[in-house]
């Protein structure tokens, strides 16, 4: 045994923490103090009189014994917390990787697209380019609005070239996420709300689609017109699966002003039951409010 679980050494810090106001902290007998015992005694720390069968007493004394092994062994002292930090964060803290409570490799990525500024050499380039970068290295205030977009091969295609981003010059346009990146995505939208500026959600016209923009705290769809949707919406793309999203939708509607325009769209999707996915949409698009 060469390494305390991050189990274990959350009841040590604990521990550690309530030293500072008493002589002992007792500990009931469980998985995580077994494993202490049974670490301390294979590098000859001995509980002695503080172990009974119901409890371990942990002193100062028995802390400070436990630090130094660590120290030792090149372990982080028990003062670090290895949650949530990357690999090469709890690097720096020792030899030991607690991959159970690291921070994911992609936690804090996003994927963006920005206008292309270079070549390179072998590959052919386009109009825009794709990144994966930490979504904090993005300063919000450079942008003028924030244009999620739900569907991957749709990302991929964006183009800014449409009527609707013509009011903005610095759109920041980045995928919606799955399970890669919906995490850095979501921390991100939280940045951005602070700003108070547009973020729009451009992605299917169903009931999943839009809860999932009214969940990320977006301000307004990218859609075609509705009288565009009213011929081409159809029952054919409301997929089986989405009925637990129609509920939250209808008390949203609930609470918009009878002339709002967005109660048209949902009208077509709560009442006629009719949808369409993003890869069908017009090139024409226009901004609908969703408060």
């Amino acid at each position: 045994m060469t390494t305390l679980s991050e189990a274990a050494r959350r009841v040590l810090r604990d521990a550690a923490d309530k030293l500072r106001r008493a002589p002992h902290v007792d500990k009931p007998r469980g998985a995580a103090v077994t494993e202490i015992v049974a670490w301390c005694r294979a590098w000859d720390i001995e509980p002695g009189a503080r172990l009974n069968r119901v409890r371990l007493r942990l002193d100062r004394e028995l802390l400070e014994g436990i630090d130094a092994e660590l120290e030792v062994q090149g372990q982080p002292p028990l003062a670090s917390e290895l949650s949530g930090l990357t690999t090469a964060e709890q690097a720096e803290h020792g030899h030991q990787e607690a991959k159970s409570v690291r921070e994911a490799p992609r936690e804090s990525r996003v994927l963006v697209s920005l206008p292309a500024r270079a070549s390179w050499p072998g590959i052919a380039g386009g109009e825009r380019e794709c990144l994966d970068v930490d979504w904090h290295a993005i300063t919000p205030a450079v942008f003028d609005v924030l244009l999620q977009v739900e569907n991957l091969d749709s990302f991929y295609a964006f183009t800014t070239e449409i009527p609707a981003l013509s009011a903005y010059q610095r759109p920041l346009i980045v995928y919606r996420g799955d399970r890669h990146y919906g995490g850095g995505f979501a921390r991100l939208a939280e940045a951005w709300a602070a700003t108070g500026r547009p973020h729009g959600y451009a992605g299917d016209f169903d009931l999943k689609g839009l809860d999932i923009a009214l969940a990320s705290g977006a301000t307004e769809l990218l859609l075609p017109s509705l009288a565009w949707l009213r011929h081409h919406a159809t029952t054919a793309h409301v997929p089986e699966g989405q009925e637990p999203y129609r509920e939250r939708l209808r008390r949203h509607r609930a609470t918009l002003p009878e002339t709002h325009p967005l109660r048209g769209y949902l009208a077509l999707l709560l009442d006629e039951q009719r949808g369409l996915k993003q890869q069908w949409f017009c090139e024409q698009q226009e901004w609908v409010p969703f408060y």
